[in-house]
Formats: C-alpha cells, structure tokens, sequence
C-alpha cells in the first residue's frame, strides 16, 4: 500500500492562487492508498469556499475521510479571526486523512498549546493543533494510522510529539503516524522511538534542505496478539515529490505487511 503525507498549503499554486484543479491532479498522480493532509481549508473565502478534504478524498478515490478543524473562522477576512474548533458546516481550516480501505473507527485529539511571556508582555499565543487518528481495515488485517500537523512557534512541537505518543499508546498496532511535525530530519525519530520509512527532504520545494514531513512506524510485535499485521516494511523507495502545489513536498512511502502465519 502507499502512505503519503502532504502539506498542501490549502491548495496555493506556483502562480500564488489556489487551483483546486491542480490540487486534485497532484492528489491522483500521487496516487495514495492512505493520505494525510495538513493545511485544509473548508468553506474559506481564500479557497472559494470549498472543502479541500473533499476534494482530495475524491481524487484518490477514497471510500472514507475525515476533516479535523483545529481553528474556526475565516481566516483571510481582515477584522476577524478564528478561533478553536468550530461546528460541523462551519468554516474551518485544519487536518484530514483520506483512505483507500475501510474505516473501522476514528478518534482525534486536541494537542498542548503553549504561549511566550517576558513579565507581564505575551509575545506570542500558538495556533491550535490537532490530530485524527483511523482504524484501517486492511485485506491482511488491521492498521492504526494517525495524521498530524505540529506546531511551528514557540519550540512546542518538541513537547507536542512526545504527548501525542503517549496518547496513542493504547491504539492498536502497527501505528503509523504521518504529518508535517515541524521537526527536522531525524528529531521525529529520535523524539519518539518510532522507525521512519521515509527519509527525503520536504521543504523548501523548490530545493528542499531539510525534512518536516515524516512517516513513521511503531510496529511492536505485540500486534500479532491483536490477529494484525507484525511489521510493516518499506517495499520500494521511499521519496519527496515536488507537485507543483504547496511549498512542501509531498513524502510517499510504499509499504507491505507482514502477516501473523504468512
């Protein structure tokens, strides 16, 4: 199966405007059996008030998605702001994960925030942030995949990844996680303990000197008591692909299974 995680910037082209039609191009030629999807509009004037997670889901040919706002509101309007969550219809932009197979289950969590004060002076209030988790039903069994978008202020995605570990300790396994984490190179890795399957650098796009986005595996051969999958294997190679959409590199990693009995 392929399992692409893809900053899409909600859909802003090389020409500086969004093209929902380049997107969903990008999205079919990328081809993912599994995609997790950060920077997504719904319903936002700057992308003509569309649902990008539709969009996207559509392309690949996905039998189910889901869209996790992590604020509300318009966010290109000048005199409003968005604020945390929102209701469903409402106007959002956050994170989504588009699948291929079956969903059994979804769960989703709303990660730590963190805000910088010199005395009585506050600096700086993050964005807030959070993750959507989907039990995959697969023809050889199961697969926990969770896609996220870290934070880019303030050092909090340090802190944000070891707290989202710890909240998926008791999803089943194999867990892949996939997300812009906002940490370079092998910093997702070392933070988590979990194996990568794909190294290649994502950003900037155009000459990409470093890693943010990352796919990683925490397959514990625990699994086999679960009836799942024991380990998940990298079976082609692994790779950054400049779309033509968004400043980030989509990262697309082939894998396969191996089976309990197989």
């Amino acid at each position: 199966m392929r399992l692409v995680t893809f900053n899409i910037r909600h859909g802003l082209g090389r020409g500086g405007a969004v093209d929902h039609e380049a997107l969903a191009e990008a999205v079919r030629a990328l081809s993912p059996d599994v995609l997790a999807i950060q920077e997504v509009d719904r319903f936002q004037p700057r992308s003509r008030f569309t649902d990008q997670a539709r969009i996207c889901a559509e392309a690949m040919g996905a039998v189910d998605h889901r869209h996790v706002p992590a604020v509300a509101g318009w966010m290109s309007v000048p005199g409003l702001r968005w604020r945390a969550r929102g209701r469903e219809g409402y106007p959002a932009y956050g994170i989504a994960l588009a699948s291929r197979f079956p969903v059994a289950a979804w769960r989703t969590w709303r990660l730590p925030m963190a805000s910088r004060w010199v005395g009585p002076v506050q600096l700086g209030v993050d964005e807030p942030r959070a993750a959507v988790a989907a039990d995959v039903r697969l023809p050889s069994g199961g697969i926990t995949v969770c896609a996220t978008h870290l934070s880019s202020r303030l050092g909090n995605a340090s802190k944000q990844l070891p707290w989202l570990r710890d909240a998926l300790r008791e999803v089943p396994r194999p867990l892949v996680l996939m997300g812009d984490l906002n940490l370079r190179d092998a910093a997702a890795a070392t933070l988590t303990g979990w194996r990568p399957l794909a190294t290649a650098p994502t950003f900037p796009v155009g000459r990409p000197r470093f890693q943010l986005d990352h796919i990683l595996v925490d397959d514990a051969a625990h699994a086999a008591d679960a009836g799942g999958a024991v380990c998940v294997g990298v079976s082609g190679q692994a790779h950054a692909l400049d779309t033509g959409v968004s400043d980030h590199r989509a990262l697309v990693a082939d894998v396969a299974f191996t089976v309990p009995g197989g």
